[in-house]
């Protein structure tokens, strides 16, 4: 859909949805997500009343310093790095916290940091080695989470935050400062 004032917006019902949302991703690209029971006349009434909001992170994310694309051999040696970390960080603290996953992949995903399937595999982007070590900690608990509760509920969270020894907000908060290259 094209909109006067904030350009394309990606219009996306789902059954998945529960409720209303908007995401602005670091590109300036906005989806509308909406269950499928909502009109979407009503979701568009939604997007105008966050529209200051959408302008708002576009510029957020516009003011940020755009770090330069990785060389090839960059790409290669954060694979080689993140294949060699990751998947014995996320076994250790599965363990820690009595969860269990399927396989875990890693990839060079740069819209997520991590995904978990609803057959509870885990990927990982290789990005995730240019964070901190205790954000990378976060990332991957999140996402051992999602194989106990498969959304965002309320439940999910709770499990985040408790694993996460009540920061969960927090390493949240800090882990919006990053982004994938």
């Amino acid at each position: 859909m094209r909109h006067p004032v904030l350009g394309d917006i990606i219009l996306s019902r789902s059954v998945r949805a529960r409720r209303i949302s908007l995401t602005v991703r670091p590109s300036g690209e906005v989806r509308l997500s909406f269950p499928t029971y909502v009109s979407e006349r009503r979701a568009i009434a939604f997007l105008e009343a966050k529209a200051e909001w959408v302008a708002s992170a576009r510029s957020r994310f516009a003011a940020r310093p755009k770090p330069p694309a990785p060389t090839k051999e960059e790409v290669e040696r954060l694979r080689a790095e993140a294949k060699a970390t990751l998947p014995p960080r996320l076994e250790m603290l599965a363990r820690r916290f009595g969860l269990r996953y399927g396989k875990v992949t890693v990839r060079a995903a740069r819209s997520k940091w991590g995904s978990c399937s609803w057959r509870n595999d885990i990927s990982l982007s290789l990005y995730l080695m240019t964070l901190p070590e205790h954000l990378r900690d976060y990332v991957m608990i999140h996402e051992l989470c999602h194989t106990v509760h498969h959304d965002h509920s309320p439940r999910f969270h709770a499990l985040v935050d408790r694993l996460t020894g009540g920061k969960e907000k927090l390493l949240a908060r800090e882990l919006r400062s990053y982004s994938i290259r």
